[in-house]
């Protein structure tokens, strides 16, 4: 039954982000990552749809 949970589960920009940030291969990479996110590459633009 978890397993089917897990395999359902979203992930949360948050996780999205973190997930990004520790991909990095070292400091200026993660530097432009960080600069990327912040930019809002990982907001979602529509939030609900009506």
């Amino acid at each position: 039954m978890t397993r089917i949970l897990r395999a359902l589960h979203i992930p949360s920009d948050e996780e999205m982000e973190r997930a990004y940030l520790d991909g990095a291969a070292n400091r200026y990479d993660l530097e432009m990552r960080e600069r990327e996110i912040s930019s809002g590459r990982f907001r979602r633009r529509f939030v609900a749809y009506y």
